[in-house]
């Protein structure tokens, strides 16, 4: 990311790599914004980073996407953090259209090893739930 077509911190690229942090890698001609976010090594991060498929959409590009049970389970955490229903509803509505292609023995364990299996049955609670118009 060259300067000056691009804007990243060096300070703040530091300050993520020595301490699981955040940093931002600015095109100011375009405005975007991508957020790069390095994760504490762990259990789940070293599982959910080995499942992500790598495809290659051009000659010269990769990129790697989140297999859906680690989105459910992230999406878990972040309802823990923060209490946010649009979490649980994204889950359940993932689900919906996933549906036998989720493995759900993987969110099952790792619900479990995260503390997270309350949040986990209220999930699956809401899939015997009629969908409402509002996707609540």
């Amino acid at each position: 990311f060259p300067s000056p077509e691009y804007y990243v911190s060096e300070d703040a690229a530091r300050r993520a790599a020595t301490q699981c942090g955040q940093l931002n890698i600015i095109h100011p001609a375009s405005g975007l914004k991508v957020d790069v976010i390095v994760p504490p090594d762990s259990p789940f991060n070293r599982s959910r980073f080995s499942r992500a498929a790598r495809v290659r959409p051009a000659a010269d590009l990769e990129a790697s996407f989140a297999a859906v049970e680690d989105v459910i389970i992230k999406k878990m955490e972040y309802y823990r953090e923060g209490g946010s229903e649009k979490h649980l509803r994204d889950i359940a509505g993932v689900l919906r259209i996933s549906g036998e292609r989720v493995d759900r023995a993987y969110i099952d364990e790792w619900s479990e090893r995260l503390g997270l299996t309350s949040i986990w049955q209220a999930v699956l609670a809401r899939l015997s739930e009629p969908p409402r118009p509002d996707g609540r």
